[in-house]
């Protein structure tokens, strides 16, 4: 957009680079319409005038009114409980060990539950972010133990011990596996036994693109999410992604992992975020 005249070829390399940034295509299709149908009406021709225009359409697709949120308060007498889910690798426990800190930073007790019992290291992982940001960590002593119980155990003790917050780190299901994906709805049922579960967020990463869309229809169906944690923005990927998921899922972005640091999780942001996307 930084040539003097705006012809075909400027909104073909538009609509490209909207799809390289994985806004998919139909939100990519629908937004340059609506830029060629501004500059006809505005008559406008100027290159910066238009992304400003570009920059306005995009904020509106990510959509700053969406309610980003944590739902994280005590209620009826007991802690809010959050549950995090997602396929391997997309960095779930380090997901929970930085909002670990993050509440412990505004002086909410948090207890962690490692449910997923598949991955040898992954209790061993959570326990050592616990005890890094000095929350108790519920584990089981026994590999391959039931999932949901460790759960249970985990919210149990934290409505014994009158926490305002337990977080439940599950196992990296692939969506694709029915019966893991059943476990993960037994889980939440079986929490749902003591305590309601208030926040279901499906951590995505950012580099996985439009597959990160087919894994968030799944895990929706199953648990019901209530928002998203979308990692590894900090390489390459632009994560246009966040638009089609919104679009698709009506779930909103409420946390961007921007690195490895303990520190490096942030409340998404829908202007900074488009400004990055056209950096």
């Amino acid at each position: 957009l930084s040539r003097d005249n705006i012809d075909e070829n400027v909104w073909e390399e538009v609509e490209e680079t909207l799809l390289l940034a994985d806004i998919g295509t139909d939100s990519t299709m629908e937004l340059v319409d609506t830029l060629r149908d501004r500059v006809k009406v505005l008559g406008t021709r100027s290159a910066e005038h238009v992304q400003g225009m570009l920059r306005e359409e995009l904020i509106k697709l990510v959509d700053p009114t969406m309610d980003r949120s944590l739902n994280i308060s005590r209620h009826d007498g007991r802690p809010a409980v959050l549950m995090v889910v997602g396929v391997n690798g997309v960095g779930k426990t380090t997901t929970v060990g930085k909002l670990a800190r993050v509440f412990v930073a505004e002086d909410k007790d948090v207890l962690l539950g490692a449910a997923d019992t598949f991955r040898a290291a992954a209790a061993e992982q959570l326990a050592t972010w616990g005890a890094r940001v000095g929350v108790p960590t519920v584990k089981s002593d026994v590999d391959g133990a039931d999932p949901a119980s460790v759960a249970f155990e985990a919210v149990k003790a934290g409505i014994e011990g009158e926490v305002d917050v337990v977080m439940i780190d599950t196992a990296g299901r692939l969506q694709n596996k029915v019966g893991l994906m059943d476990e993960l709805g037994k889980v939440k049922r079986v929490i749902e036994k003591q305590a309601t579960v208030d926040e279901v967020l499906l951590v995505l990463d950012a580099t996985t693109g439009q597959n990160g869309l087919a894994q968030a229809k799944v895990f929706s169906d199953v648990v019901n999410i209530t928002g998203i944690v979308l990692t590894k923005l900090d390489g390459t990927a632009k994560g246009g992604i966040v638009v089609a998921i919104q679009k698709t899922l009506g779930v909103p972005v409420k946390l961007v992992g921007l690195g490895e640091g303990a520190d490096d999780l942030a409340p998404f942001e829908a202007e900074g975020f488009v400004d990055a996307l056209l950096s």
